[in-house]
């Protein structure tokens, strides 16, 4: 089991979702089931993707479906956020979010590292290497989340 796909928000959608087409290996394309969204599809060609909607749209459940609904635009940093498997290694994937001028840094989350990039400066997508992505692995399981908390 695992994610099959995700949807975020950005000021530029195409411009989010190439960078993130290009850190998971593939390529981003038009979403046309809404205006001016963008998806970004694993290289893998899996399903795996990230649906990439502008700042005004919002999903709400319509009266036999899903809907798209235009609001004002919200730029405000909100608390989701995605952690990405990636094949680059981390200097390759923070030097791509250095070169889009948003924070990027190296983290230390305890039973792993990854590298922070700040989509535009709001939004946080977590990139682990494959290294990290290891560490991750054997990090993340209840067990050692209950011990890491004294959780029983």
């Amino acid at each position: 089991m695992g994610l099959l796909h995700v949807s975020i928000n950005a000021g530029e959608p195409q411009r989010v979702a190439d960078f993130l087409a290009g850190i998971m290996g593939g390529r981003a394309l038009p979403f046309p089931p809404f205006p001016d969204s963008w998806i970004a599809f694993s290289g893998a060609d899996d399903g795996t993707a990230i649906e990439v909607y502008p700042l005004t749209h919002v999903l709400t459940f319509g009266a036999d479906a899903i809907a798209c609904e235009t609001r004002d635009r919200d730029d405000r940093p909100g608390f989701a956020h995605v952690a990405l498997r990636c094949a680059l290694d981390r200097e390759e994937v923070r030097a791509r979010g250095d070169a889009q001028g948003w924070v990027t840094r190296i983290c230390d989350r305890g039973p792993f590292a990854c590298v922070e990039i700040w989509l535009e400066n709001r939004l946080l997508v977590e990139v682990l290497d494959p290294q990290m992505q290891k560490d991750y692995a054997r990090g993340m399981t209840m067990a050692n989340w209950k011990a890491m908390f004294g959780l029983e």
